[in-house]
Parts: C-alpha cells; structure tokens; sequence
C-alpha cells in the first residue's frame, strides 16, 4: 500500500498552532491550579525552602524539556515521546508509555472537571455539581472537535488570565513588602522568610519530602512535545517555548512563592485561604475572592483543555503503531483525530460519574497511578534521548538544529533526581501505593501487550507516522 493510500485513509492531522499558540501554551502548561490555592501542603513540608524545592525541580524539569525538545525538532510527530519510546527503545516501551500517559490526563481531566463544579458552587451553591462538570466536558471537547487552531486559540486566552494573575500577584506583593502598600505605609520586608524557626524549619528532611509534591506540579509541561506535529514551523517554535521553561519557573513559582512567603508566615499559609485572595484584599479589593475564583476555574478548563487534547493525540499515536484499533487514527475534514477526542470524552463522562459515586480512597488509588505515568514519561523521554543520540553519527549530531546541553552528563542527572523521586515513594507510607498500583498496572498492560499486540493490528507498524501530518 502506498504512503499516499494510507494517508487518505488516516486523514491528516493541520499544522494551525502558530508560535504565538504554543508560546503561550509553554508559559502556561506548569502553572496549575495549585498555585493559585497555596501550595500549602509542599510548604507545611519545607517552609520557605520549598523555594529550592521549585528550583531544583525546574532544572530538572529544563533537561527533561530540552531532551524532548531534541527529538521533536528532529523528527515532529503527533505521537511525540511515545513515538520516540517506540523507536528507540522498542515497541514496548512505546505502548506502555502511551497508555500510561494517556490513563494520566484521564485522571487529571476527571479531576479538573470535578474542580470546576465545586469552584462554581462559589456563585450558584444550588446548582447540581453534575451540571457544571457535564458542561465543562462538553466545552472543551467541543473546543478540541472543531479544530485544533481554536484549541490554541482558547489556551492562549487561558494561559494568559493565570499569566496576568500571577504578575499582578508579583507587583502588589512587592509594593507591600518594599513600600508598605496596605499596611499603613510600613514597608513589610522579607523577615518572615527566616524568622519562624528559619528557612529550612524541618531540615533537609522537609525538602526532600517536599521534592515529590513539587516535581508532580510540573506535570503536564512535557505536553509541548505533543504540539510538534501540528505547529506550522516545530524547528522555531519549540526550541523557543522550551528554553524559556526554566524562566518561567523562576518567575511565576518561585516567585510567586518568595512574595507570599515574605508577606505571611509560613506556618499560617493555608489556614486563612487562598494566599491570592489575602493579598488582594489587603491591597483593598474587596473582589479578590471571586476574581481568583474565576481565575482557577479557567486554569482548570485550561488543564481539561489541554487534558482532552493530549488524550486524542496519544490515542491516535497508538492507532498508527497498531496498538489499538485504526479507527482512532482516523480525522475530520478539519484535521483533528475526532473518533480518538469522542471516545476519550466519553471515558471522561464515566470518570466524572465515577468521581461522585466512589469511595474518596478509591479515587486516591487511581489517581495515583497517574502520578506514577508521569514519573515514567520523563524517564522513557530521557532514555529515548540518550538512545536516538547514540543512533546518530559525529556528523548527524553536528547538523541537529537543537541540542541537549551538556549530554550525556545532564540526562544521567536527571534520571537520577527522577530514581530519588521514586524513592522518596516508597520511602513515605502515604506515596507507597502509587508505586504499588503502578507497577501493577505496567505488568498487567506487558502482558496484554505479549499476548495480544506483538504484531501491529493495520501490519503497517509506524509507516503511518510519517504521512499522518499534513503540512
């Protein structure tokens, strides 16, 4: 069968997400509605050292992105790192890791549309929660059905709300600490950093237990990768939304965190609200709360957005592999995976249902499987990196356009920051189980895999890769 038969048959994913698209996307793919509620649990852990809990993590987070981002320049595939696990590593590797992520942004999204429900209730209280959170499914996936070029356009907009929050959260913070604004003209200072039992109150012990609850909040940033096939130009636009990863770290985190730190103690943060809302309204807007309300209910439909097409695209990744049906590699006359977007929506409807009907320590459970499908993609991005540069020669290596600084030496950091991570898992009893279940769930999809799925279902293994992007 010939290249152009099978993409005629696939369809064609569009190249319609412009630098501005992903640009943005990149800014805001790691700010999480998290932030925005305090990050009090990480802080309860570390006190103000959670600062280089951030740090640490960002750096990780640079390498991990740059390692991506070397693949994605060189060979742009909606599959993304699942398509490089494949063929790097193997056939394996690549399910497991598409699956896995793909269980991943099912968790995350079920739990953000469930967020928003509960957010909504802030304004109309006797309004079912169901309401809200079939609504909000059924936006977003209708936002991702129509074209992937809108779903660019409405994380822009989204991105952009958490952006200009974060920033005047910066600047009203700092007027407060440098020049006393809303404190009656005393300049406030930056004491509280050091003065309730010092920087690092719990010691070593607290950054270190804080590291897993940090590295999880970068979740999602690695979903730039997934934009390579369908951004216009991947050699400009994603070295650029991947350089800029650690920046923004250092501003909107860490910074973000040294302002609020400064301005209350540490050990307070999270039993009077939200951080936001206290700043604001010291400031004298006496709207703050439902202006954060409103921010983090678009930070959530951002992460369902952003949730829904990262399902689809994954889904239709695998289909071309042969790892699932073919149908899920077909596209609409728009260019989007729609039989893959359609099929993910309704595994989320039975995920918000579940959501309400399940015991809160099953939920825990299965969430935390996805905390363990992120850990994983990072690693089989940094292992495929490794190996495809081992698969070039001294010339191909000078030609990349874009390259992992410092390789091998940066990867081999990395992957040990992810191993103490791991660790720190299964050295804390409430973490445990998420190595537990997922290790059970990687078995029990190997096996699937042997028993099933060794030879592609279409017997065209990833030809279909290379003709599923329409330029």
């Amino acid at each position: 069968m010939h290249k152009e038969e099978l993409s005629s048959q696939t369809g064609a994913l569009k190249r319609d997400l412009s630098e501005r698209h992903i640009r943005m996307m990149a800014l805001g793919a790691c700010i999480g509605v998290g932030l925005f509620l305090g990050s009090a649990r990480a802080i309860e852990m570390a006190g103000p050292a959670i600062m280089l809990s951030y740090l640490l993590g960002g750096l990780v987070i640079l390498v991990i992105m740059r390692a991506l981002g070397e693949m994605a320049v060189h060979t742009p595939v909606a599959g993304s790192f699942s398509r490089y696990a494949h063929d790097y590593i193997g056939p394996l590797a690549g399910y497991l890791t598409g699956w896995m992520y793909w269980f991943l942004w099912i968790v995350a999204c079920t739990a953000e549309i469930t967020a928003v429900a509960i957010y909504m209730g802030y304004w109309f209280p006797d309004m079912p929660r169901w309401i809200w959170a079939l609504a909000a499914l059924a936006s977003m996936g209708s936002v991702n059905l129509i074209a992937v070029k809108v779903f660019g356009e409405f994380e822009f907009w989204f991105a952009l709300i958490k952006i200009v929050t974060i920033i005047a959260l910066i600047l009203c913070g700092f007027g407060i600490i440098a020049f006393g604004f809303g404190n009656g003209g005393v300049a406030l200072g930056i004491s509280n950093l050091w003065s309730n039992g010092g920087f690092m109150p719990n010691g070593i012990e607290g950054v270190l237990m804080s590291l897993q609850m940090v590295i999880f909040a970068y979740l999602g940033v690695e979903m730039i990768g997934l934009t390579a096939g369908e951004a216009k130009n991947p050699a400009k636009t994603i070295p650029s939304a991947t350089n800029s990863v650690f920046w923004r770290i250092l501003l909107f985190y860490v910074g973000a965190l040294f302002i609020i730190l400064s301005i209350y103690p540490w050990n307070q943060i999270g039993t009077q609200g939200s951080p936001f809302v206290m700043t604001f309204e010291r400031l004298g807007i006496k709207t703050a709360a439902g202006i954060i309300n409103f921010v983090v209910i678009t930070a959530a439909l951002s992460s369902c957005n952003s949730g829904i097409f990262s399902t689809g695209r994954m889904l239709f990744s695998l289909a071309q592999k042969g790892h699932v049906s073919k149908q899920f590699a077909k596209v609409s006359k728009s260019g989007v995976p729609h039989v893959a977007l359609l099929s993910t929506m309704l595994v989320l409807l039975l995920g918000v249902l579940l959501n309400y009907l399940m015991p809160e320590k099953v939920f825990e459970i299965v969430a935390s499987v996805a905390t363990f499908a992120g850990v994983w993609t990072w690693v089989m991005i940094l292992l495929a990196q490794i190996k495809f540069r081992r698969s070039l020669t001294p010339d191909q290596v000078e030609k990349l356009s874009y390259r992992m600084w410092l390789w091998p030496l940066s990867s081999y950091l990395a992957l040990a920051f992810l191993a103490c991570v791991v660790t720190l898992l299964a050295w804390f009893e409430e973490t445990r189980i998420a190595l537990y279940v997922g290790s059970a769930v990687v078995i029990g999809l190997t096996l699937i895999y042997m028993v099933y799925l060794r030879k592609p279902m279409d017997g065209q293994g990833c030809e279909l890769d290379s003709v599923a992007i329409k330029k």
